[in-house]
C-alpha cells in the first residue's frame, strides 16, 4: 500500500491560515482511514479546495457537478468495465471535480482486487486525485463531517467579512489617517502592506515583521515590474496582492501586499475594503481642505482691502481658521518657478501641494499660519510668530525643511539645480496688526519676484535688502525715465543688439574695473583685454575708469538684464544680436 503523502511545512510570510476543506483534510478523518486509503494519481493536487460532497454510484456524473466536489463511489455498476471506470474518471476531470474516492470491496468484506487494478490503470497518469479504499465504510459519515466542516469554514469566512468591514466602517467614521489604515490593513494581514502613488512614491507603509530598509529597498524599481491591475487581484501567481485606491478614472495610487499570503481570498478581501476606506479618507480629507484652502483665500482677500475689516473682526475670522492670536505676523508670500513646459493645471498643482506641506511645516512646528492663493503660481501667506527676534529662526526652519523634503523627492535634481529649492519666498516687514502685516503682502509679492530672477538663489527667504539695487530697478522697470536713462548708456551695444560686448560689459563691471581679474576670469590675454576695454569705451564715448561711469553702466545693464527677464527676450540682450567688441 502507498503512503499518502505528508503535508508540507511552508512558514507563512504573512497573513491568516485558513480554514479551506481540502481532499488531503479529508483523508485524515478517522472514518476515511478505517477504509486503508491509497493515493493511486493526483498527488499534487490534494491540496485544492473541496466545495461539496457527492455520492454516485453510476459512471455518468458530469452532469451532476458544477466543479470542486469531491465524489464518493463503490464503483458497484461499472467497476468491472475497464473503459466504464475510464470514462468515469474522464467525466469528472471534464467537471472540474476535486477528487474521488472509490471504494472497492467484495461482498465478503474483502478488497476486490480485480477492480483495484481496474482502477489503478483507469487513473494513471491523471492530475485528478483519484484514492481507493479497499474497507468498507460509511460514506454517510464522511459528508457529515464534510458538510459541517464546509459550514464552519462559511460561516468563518461571514465572520471573518462582518469583522473586517466593521473594522474599516470605523475607521472612516473616525476620519482615520492613511497610515493608520496602512498599519490595521497589516495588523489584519499579518503581513507588510505599502501604499504608493502612481508615480511609486511610498506614501505610508507598515513592515509587519520585516525590516524598513529591506522592504523599501529600491521600491520604486521593483514597483515598476508589477502591472497594475483595475481590480482587486494579481496580475500573475509570482506579482503583488494589489488593490486600486481613488476613484474610477481618478486613481491616485495602490495598496500592495509584496509578500506571499496563505489565502488570497481573505488577502483580496482585506486589501479592497482598506482600498475603499483610503479612498473615502482622501476624498473627505481634500473636501475638507479644498474648503478650507478656499475659505483662507477669502479672508485673504478680504484683509487686504481697505477698511473692509477691522482689527478685532480680522483676528476672530483668522482664528477661526487657524491662525491663532500672535504677538506679531509676518507678511509672506511663496513664488513657483515655471518651466516653459508646464501647463497652468500642473501649475496650480505643485502650488496647493507646497501650500499644504507649508502648512503641515508650521503645524509640526507649533506655529500658526493663515495661506491662501495670489494668483497663478504664487500664495501668500500670514505667519504668526511670538516675537520678532524669533523670525529669522522660525523662517529658516520651516523654509529649511521644505527645502529638504522637496531634495529628497527630486534626489537634489531641482530645475535651478543642486540645493535650489523651485520656489522663491519674498517676506515683509511683520506686525503686532493683523491688518498692516496683510498689507505687507504687496511689498513680499515683489521681493519674491525681484528674488526670482536672481541667477542664485542662496538664501532661504528674501527681504528687500537682500535684493537692493535690483529690488530699486524692479520698482522702477516701467518708468519711462528710467528707461530713457539706460537706453542713452547702453545705446550703441543696444542699437546693434550685440550680446557679446554686453556680456563682456557685464564681466567688466562685476570686477569693479579690476583688469587682472577680468584677463583671469575671462581666460584673456593682456593685449586682449586692453584692446577689447578700448573698443568698448569709444562705442560707448566714456572711459571705463571713472567710477561714476562705470555706476552709471551697471544701473542701465542691471535694468536692460531685468526688463529681458520679465518680457521674455534673452539672458543677454535682445534677441537677433552677436556683434563683436
Amino acid at each position: 500500500m502507498h503512503r499518502l503523502p505528508e503535508e508540507e511545512e511552508t512558514p507563512s510570510p504573512g497573513g491568516q491560515q485558513a480554514a479551506t476543506l481540502t481532499l488531503r483534510t479529508l483523508l485524515d478523518l478517522d472514518e476515511v482511514r478505517l477504509g486503508h486509503p491509497e493515493l493511486l494519481s493526483g498527488g499534487e493536487s490534494l491540496d485544492a479546495p473541496v466545495h461539496w460532497v457527492h455520492i454516485a454510484d453510476s459512471e455518468r456524473v458530469e452532469p451532476l457537478l458544477e466543479g470542486g466536489e469531491l465524489v464518493l463511489s463503490t464503483a458497484t455498476s461499472f467497476r468491472a468495465s475497464a473503459v466504464a471506470v475510464g470514462s468515469f474518471l474522464d467525466e469528472l476531470e471534464a467537471a472540474g471535480a476535486s477528487g474521488a474516492i472509490v471504494e472497492l470491496v467484495d461482498a465478503d468484506g474483502g478488497p476486490d482486487l480485480s477492480a483495484v487494478e481496474v482502477l489503478r490503470q483507469a487513473a494513471s497518469g491523471r492530475k485528478l486525485p483519484v484514492v481507493v479504499l479497499t474497507r468498507t465504510i460509511k460514506f454517510v459519515r464522511v459528508t457529515q463531517m464534510a458538510h459541517r466542516m464546509l459550514v464552519g469554514e462559511q460561516l468563518t469566512r461571514l465572520e471573518r467579512a462582518r469583522r473586517v468591514h466593521e473594522v474599516f466602517t470605523q475607521l472612516s467614521l473616525e476620519g482615520a489617517s492613511e497610515q493608520r489604515i496602512v498599519d490595521r490593513t497589516a495588523e489584519l494581514l499579518g503581513a507588510a502592506v505599502v501604499l504608493e502613488d502612481v508615480a511609486h512614491r511610498v506614501l505610508a507603509f507598515n513592515p509587519a515583521d520585516m525590516e524598513s530598509e529591506e522592504l523599501l529597498r529600491d521600491w520604486a524599481d521593483r514597483a515598476r515590474h508589477v502591472g497594475y491591475r483595475e481590480q482587486t487581484g494579481r496580475r500573475d501567481s509570482g506579482d503583488w496582492l494589489q488593490t486600486p485606491v481613488g476613484v474610477r478614472d481618478r486613481r491616485w495610487g495602490r495598496l500592495v501586499v509584496p509578500v506571499g499570503l496563505q489565502d488570497d481570498a481573505d488577502g483580496s478581501q482585506v486589501l479592497e475594503r482598506a482600498g475603499q476606506a483610503l479612498t473615502i479618507a482622501r476624498m473627505a480629507g481634500r473636501d475638507e481642505q479644498d474648503l478650507l484652502q478656499q475659505a483662507q483665500a477669502g479672508l485673504m482677500h478680504d484683509l487686504r482691502q481697505p477698511h473692509a475689516l477691522d482689527e478685532r473682526e480680522a483676528v476672530a475670522r483668522a482664528q477661526s481658521l487657524g491662525l491663532e492670536p500672535s504677538a506679531f505676523y509676518v507678511p509672506l508670500v511663496v513664488r513657483l518657478d515655471q518651466p516653459m513646459e508646464e501647463n497652468p493645471t500642473g501649475l496650480h498643482l505643485r502650488e496647493r501641494a507646497l501650500m499644504e506641506e507649508l502648512t503641515a511645516t508650521v503645524r509640526q512646528a507649533r506655529h500658526s499660519l493663515l495661506a491662501g492663493g495670489l494668483h497663478s503660481g504664487s500664495f501668500g501667506v500670514l505667519l504668526g510668530v511670538p516675537a520678532r527676534q524669533l523670525e529669522d529662526s522660525i523662517l529658516e526652519r520651516v523654509f529649511g525643511q521644505l527645502a529638504e523634503l522637496e531634495e529628497q523627492r527630486t534626489g537634489g535634481q531641482q530645475r535651478r539645480g543642486v540645493g535650489t529649492p523651485t520656489w522663491t519666498v519674498g517676506v515683509g516687514r511683520s506686525s503686532t496688526s493683523l491688518l498692516e502685516a496683510a498689507a505687507g503682502l504687496d511689498g513680499a509679492i515683489q521681493v519674491a519676484d525681484i528674488a526670482a530672477t536672481l541667477e542664485t538663489r542662496p538664501r532661504r527667504y528674501y527681504r528687500f535688502a537682500d535684493v537692493r539695487l535690483r529690488g530699486l530697478m524692479a520698482a522702477l522697470r516701467s518708468d519711462a525715465r528710467v528707461r530713457a536713462f539706460a537706453e542713452a548708456e547702453l545705446g550703441p551695444l543696444l542699437e546693434e543688439q550685440d550680446a557679446e560686448a554686453l556680456d563682456f560689459l557685464e564681466l567688466y563691471l562685476r570686477h569693479g574695473g579690476n583688469k587682472s581679474s577680468v584677463a583671469r576670469t575671462g581666460y584673456l590675454s593682456r593685449p586682449a583685454l586692453y584692446a577689447r576695454i578700448t573698443r568698448l569705451q569709444d562705442r560707448l564715448g566714456v572711459s571705463l575708469d571713472d567710477a561714476e561711469s562705470r555706476a552709471a553702466l551697471h544701473v542701465a545693464l542691471l535694468w536692460h538684464r531685468m526688463r529681458g527677464q520679465v518680457e521674455g527676450e534673452t539672458a543677454f540682450g535682445p534677441a537677433g544680436g552677436g556683434g563683436k567688441t
